[in-house]
């Protein structure tokens, strides 16, 4: 059997270690991949180095490899990547499809997230200033493989969005993209958190002339108390001698069927006989978890 053209990936950002909402989101990813006979790459989202927690780089790949979360090729490191999206934010100004803009926090904050445009025409100079790329008066959809059908305007629920920030690094959206352009991406799993970010991301593919992935996104994990379960709020980092007991607990997690069988295998194990029964469309579009199974 031929392999199939899917490409799937998982991008951690190493501003923290991996938690259990981490490892669902990984584990949907790897076995969308592995069940078609998929690739999965793995990619370091490592492009605001103000934001890293010191060893998280290390621990996050160590930590896959004793999940069996095995990956295909060489990680990508977007720090590395800086040259690419240098040149895309320099055609893009250079062909007035972006601008620069020297709106501080304080003047937007009046305006829910959604910018006002202060800078569209100023022809402001780069220097010190963020680049803004301009967004048309348009709606974006797609059908989302879990969350169904999701649309935003991008002119009146978000306006032109930052490119590259005033410090000079590149924002998330830009290099995302291009990451998945790059890599031929052609399914993305990630968690329900990044659903309003697809709108802007597919508008820069179609600026682009890059194709656009299938989507899957996942649920964030809402604990009993209401929050939900992530690296800002009471979420350990995934311990070592768990991996068993905590992809089990995932896989329940995202409506698999578990074999009782797999509590005593080890962590390739209970991935292979996942990867036989992967069925997406058991996932529930929302996820809540009883206390037990967040330990």
């Amino acid at each position: 059997m031929p392999p199939s053209p899917y490409i799937g990936r998982f991008a951690p950002t190493p501003s923290g270690f991996l938690h259990f909402g981490s490892l669902v989101a990984a584990l949907a990813s790897w076995l969308d991949a592995r069940a078609v006979g998929g690739r999965w790459l793995l990619r370091m989202e490592d492009i605001d180095p103000p934001r890293e927690a010191p060893g998280a780089r290390d621990a996050i790949l160590q930590t896959l490899e004793r999940y069996a979360l095995t990956w295909d090729g060489e990680v990508v490191h977007q720090s590395q990547r800086h040259e690419a999206y240098a040149d895309v934010v320099e055609r893009l100004f250079r062909q007035g499809l972006a601008y620069a803009c020297t709106c501080s926090r304080k003047q937007l904050e009046d305006y829910n997230g959604i910018y006002p445009g202060f800078c569209r025409d100023a022809g402001h100079s780069r220097d010190g200033a963020a680049i803004r790329v301009r967004v048309p008066e348009l709606s974006y959809r797609f059908d989302d493989r879990v969350q169904g059908p999701f649309e935003q305007h991008l002119g009146r629920e978000v306006g032109d969005f930052v490119i590259q920030r005033r410090d000079g690094l590149y924002a998330y959206q830009l290099a995302v993209v291009l990451d998945d352009g790059w890599q031929g991406v052609t399914d993305i799993v990630r968690g329900a958190d990044l659903l309003d970010n697809t709108p802007r991301q597919l508008y820069l593919q179609e600026l682009l002339g890059l194709s656009q992935p299938r989507y899957l996104h996942i649920p964030l994990i809402i604990q009993p108390d209401g929050h939900k379960l992530g690296k800002s709020y009471r979420s350990p980092p995934l311990e070592p001698d768990q991996a068993t007991p905590l992809l089990l607990r995932a896989l329940r997690a995202l409506g698999q069927a578990v074999d009782p069988s797999l509590i005593g295998a080890t962590p390739a194990e209970v991935l292979e006989a996942a990867r036989q029964q992967w069925r997406p469309e058991a996932i529930a579009r929302q996820m809540t978890l009883p206390e037990a199974d967040l330990r």
